[in-house]
């Protein structure tokens, strides 16, 4: 298994076996200790609901996931990091220097959608080794799956026009490529992270910003640079300092050939309809319109009347446009009461108040489809399933004895997410707040 069965490029990646909380090391010990380490365990990854107002959650974030526990290996420095912190004992060391997942994952595969109880992931091995996985299995799809449901409400709202991811500068570098992928997963055509370019091979797209204008002793001379460099199908901005005369500007230099004119600043739907008018006036009819400026699904759905071509969006993605996580959580549902491989999994769950029970037991999902074949219940269950559902199952198996089984590139993963979105109910994609679009069902 290496980086381009997972349409990577190879990129060194660390290990990833401290991005876990210390609990799960001080368990493992504790497990180890008292003989129970070994039993065969199910651990399941799900949210008991949806961020306010969603309609339907995005999985995304599993491809890295997948790339996390392969990486997850403990190392000289980190085992003697763990040693001269005194935070395990001798034993666990040993045991924690020859770990590799040998267990088997099966989960809802990338881009499909979820809601409340939905078994996003499940992980079964020991417990032991399934453990382990809690907090870096959580961090990515908590992070990932947030990104791609604000861009798919985005998407949704765009309607087809073109989005550019351009949330760089407004996370965390790393948070940032992980950022461009989920959007990508989510439905946005390129970013401007050329980090997330290289290493997902999404394309990446960039011009200039106000600095290079300003740069420049005119605007004419800003604008006749670039266009010497990228040539007349470059994007201009046009928003420096007086919107109309610079769009006389840039298409006397450039001609009717001009790309595209971003604008980034006022009135939007205004300016939109101002400059498109005088575009074509020009005879630049072919010219595009993109426009910035602290976008979110909101802003972008109030622009569908504009002459707009095309969206950039940053700050309001990359922290999943006032949902920056799903809650997801990652519990232990099922499990052996003995060390022998064989021996039958009994369910367990926790039990409490204020919403936060669990329901054990090894779980499939299945999607019901109505008389016209759009999703009308997500529906889960532990024991046999229901003949009508066997061909509309949503778990795939992903890991099998500790070895990836399901890589594929992230073309598929996007388009797998624009046709769930697809097949649920025309309600889904309203940005007016509601409950999810379909009920979740136990059997």
């Amino acid at each position: 298994m290496n980086t381009g069965d997972l349409g990577l490029r190879r990129v060194g990646v660390p290990s990833t076996a401290l991005f876990t909380d210390q609990y799960e090391l001080t368990m493992l010990q504790a497990a180890l200790r008292a003989g129970t380490a070994d039993r065969r365990s199910v651990f399941e990854v799900f949210t008991r609901r949806l961020p306010e107002g969603r309609r339907y959650g995005v999985v995304a974030g599993t491809g890295r996931v997948l790339e996390a526990v392969r990486n997850f290996r403990f190392d000289s420095d980190q085992l003697a990091f763990l040693r001269d912190k005194d935070i395990v004992d001798g034993p666990t060391l040993e045991w924690l220097d020859s770990y590799r997942f040998s267990g088997d994952i099966w989960g809802y595969p990338e881009g499909e959608v979820y809601f409340p109880g939905s078994p996003i992931l499940r992980v079964e091995g020991t417990f032991a080794e399934c453990v382990l996985l809690e907090t870096v299995i959580l961090s990515i799809l908590n992070h990932d799956s947030a990104i791609a449901a604000a861009a798919s409400r985005m998407a949704a709202a765009a309607g087809g026009r073109g989005l550019i991811e351009m949330g760089a500068r407004r996370t965390h570098e790393l948070s940032a490529v992980a950022a461009a992928r989920a959007a990508y997963v989510g439905g946005f055509d390129t970013t401007s992270d050329l980090a997330a370019g290289f290493r997902y091979d999404i394309p990446t797209v960039g011009t200039s910003a106000h600095a290079f204008t300003l740069l420049h002793d005119s605007e004419r001379d800003a604008f006749q640079a670039q266009i010497d460099s990228l040539g007349r199908g470059t994007t201009l901005l046009v928003d420096t300092y007086d919107v109309a005369e610079a769009v006389r500007t840039a298409v006397e230099i450039a001609g009717p050939e001009l790309g595209a004119v971003r604008i980034d600043s006022g009135d939007l739907l205004l300016v939109a309809h101002r400059v498109r008018q005088q575009l074509d006036e020009l005879g630049a009819v072919n010219t595009r319109i993109v426009v910035t400026s602290d976008l979110d699904e909101y802003a972008i759905a109030s622009l569908a009347a504009a002459p707009v071509d095309a969206y950039g969006v940053g700050t309001q993605l990359v922290t999943g446009s006032g949902h920056p996580t799903c809650s997801m959580v990652y519990k232990i549902v099922a499990r052996a009461t003995s060390s022998d491989p064989l021996a039958a999994l009994h369910p367990v769950a926790k039990k409490s108040l204020g919403g936060k029970t669990s329901i054990g037991g090894r779980k499939w999902a299945a999607r019901r489809l109505d008389a016209e074949g759009y999703a009308e219940a997500e529906v889960i269950g532990t024991g046999p399933v229901p003949p009508g559902l066997l061909d509309r199952q949503l778990l795939v198996e992903l890991v099998k004895g500790g070895e990836i089984v399901a890589p594929e590139p992230l073309d598929a993963v996007r388009e797998r997410h624009i046709a769930a979105r697809a097949g649920l109910p025309l309600s889904a994609v309203q940005l007016s707040r509601g409950e999810p679009v379909i009920p979740t069902e136990y059997v």
